[in-house]
């Protein structure tokens, strides 16, 4: 059975990219939306 897992993170500061990329190590095959209000997202995580 096809899985379709959407997830949606909502802040772009520290924590936000770190939960994408803890989402993306346990569910590879979902679909990971990062969404930040301001123009620049964090890339220090």
């Amino acid at each position: 059975m096809a899985r379709n897992l959407e997830i949606l993170i909502i802040g772009g500061s520290a924590a936000g990219p770190t939960a994408a990329a803890n989402a993306r190590r346990k569910a590879p095959e979902a679909h990971i939306t990062l969404l930040e209000q301001g123009d620049f997202v964090s890339v220090g995580a």
